[in-house]
């Protein structure tokens, strides 16, 4: 799994990294929002990209 393109999914409540996933830079430019379960929160909840 090539380095570059694994990003990392930050809790927008708590601010908890809780999941890395994989995406194309090169299609996608925009960064990725999507709602997963937070361990810390105990719900799902919004995680955006971070650096």
């Amino acid at each position: 799994m090539p380095q570059d393109n694994l990003i990392k999914l930050e809790c927008t409540v708590c601010r908890k990294l809780n999941y890395h996933s994989k995406k194309n830079k090169k299609t996608i430019k925009a960064r990725l929002e999507m709602n997963k379960f937070c361990k810390q929160c105990k719900k799902r909840t919004p995680h955006k990209e971070t650096k």
